[in-house]
């Protein structure tokens, strides 16, 4: 066991309740004889979190020191819909379901360290991943002068089995399940479900169906269409079949429709913020059908140059959420500007679910720019004159024909 190399009197850790982190809680006690604190956020991954109050008790954490806040409603109407709002994917497919609720992770930490005079926060991201970068900019970001301890970085466990043998010997439970080695690691909340690691690390090979979390295979789907209706306010999903809905009701609600016909799987292989490629398998069936709706829905009410814009930034958008520069000024900056283009995104939006697609299939806004006297075919009345778009050839043309005229006299 690692020597603690700085002075720590009381610490908040990010405790989930599983093993792995209770055994965090136990070294922290043992390596830097500090008080600790533990703080277990519901963000909808759909477990019991009970449990966690019950473990953190056993092992000897005090009740004042035990805060489990649901955060359901907060992560999606503070995080994922402004993320929706920019229509962000990283690296053109992933909906960036964990990268999301680090910040909100963070946030509720250091709340929860002012609040108890605590001087450190903890978490248990590996030193190989995104998240420990996810977690410390954020937590550096709110409160500069925080301590971080990062026990997979400073312990000298080399093994899953010394993990064991120290959660044996400090009567910490192990479930029969996890004596051995994990087929994959997961990670879920509202918004997704991700699995990494073991059997999915070959990525020639096709992940067993066991790794699927939240969905049923778009082959298994009934064979027939799920239609509905989403409505929006500003960017923002506010009803589904006409029933208002807060934003965690509405995304789980889209979960189920999504789950129940096969969509929102994605296997992928990304590059991560330390350097290195990784495969995982993630499942997003609310986001997925989420996304398609708002684009069918900023396709009648944005205009083409804002439209255009909010295209061209997305990608750096996506990235600083991606890499854990949610809490840079750089980040706000272009959430102001992608805010402002949603004022006028409103109206309802038809979907078709099935096996495994979403099909827009009608959009209508009392915002809309789309006009049917300018594109129709008929008489349109004097709305548009046809001869006009002569001279706008022409002059658009300009520059193409001046470059050929030299281009031919070089030739010549």
């Amino acid at each position: 066991m690692s020597s603690a190399p700085k002075s720590v009197k009381k610490v908040v850790l990010a405790y989930s309740g599983g093993l792995d982190t209770s055994i965090i809680l136990k070294w922290l006690q043992e390596a830097y004889g500090c008080e600790v604190v533990t703080f277990t956020a519901d963000l909808g991954q759909g477990e019991e979190l009970g449990p966690a109050r019950e473990k953190a008790l056993m092992l000897g954490i005090k009740p004042e020191n035990i805060f489990i806040e649901d955060l359901r409603e907060e992560f999606v109407r503070d995080f994922v819909f402004p993320m929706f709002r920019a229509n962000a994917v990283y690296e053109g497919v992933y909906l960036l379901g964990t990268s999301i609720a680090r910040p909100l992770i963070s946030k509720a930490q250091i709340d929860i360290a002012r609040k108890t005079g605590a001087d450190a926060v903890c978490h248990g991201a590996t030193g190989k991943g995104n998240d420990q970068v996810r977690f410390e900019l954020s937590y550096y970001a709110l409160e500069p002068g925080i301590k971080i301890i990062a026990p997979w970085r400073e312990w000298e466990f080399k093994s899953r089995t010394e993990l064991l043998d120290f959660a044996r010997s400090h009567q910490i439970p192990i479930a029969k399940d996890k004596e051995g080695e994990a087929p994959f690691s997961v990670d879920a909340n509202l918004l997704h479900s991700s699995s990494e690691g073991k059997v999915l690390e070959d990525p020639a090979q096709k992940a067993p169906e066991m790794v699927y979390q939240r969905t049923i295979s778009p082959m298994a789907a009934p064979d027939k269409v799920t239609t509905i209706k989403i409505g929006f306010s500003k960017g923002d999903a506010v009803s589904l079949n006409g029933q208002k809905m807060s934003p965690a009701t509405l995304l789980k609600a889209l979960n189920d429709l999504g789950r129940d016909n096969g969509i929102g799987r994605l296997d992928l292989v990304e590059n991560r913020f330390v350097g290195m490629k990784s495969r995982g398998i993630y499942e997003t069936p609310g986001g997925t059908i989420l996304l398609a709706a708002h684009r069918a829905m900023e396709s009648i009410t944005l205009d083409r140059g804002a439209s255009h814009l909010k295209d061209e930034l997305m990608p750096r958008y996506a990235e600083l959420i991606y890499y854990g520069f949610w809490f840079s000024p750089e980040r706000e900056m272009l959430q102001a500007l992608i805010d402002k283009s949603q004022e006028h995104v409103e109206g309802e939006v038809t979907l078709e679910l099935y096996k495994g697609n979403v099909i827009v299939t009608g959009r209508e806004s009392p915002k809309s720019l789309y006009s049917s006297t300018l594109v129709t075919f008929e008489d349109d009345q004097g709305a548009y004159d046809q001869k006009d778009a002569q001279g706008f050839i022409k002059l658009n043309a300009l520059r193409l024909r001046t470059l050929a005229q030299r281009n031919r006299g070089q030739k010549s």
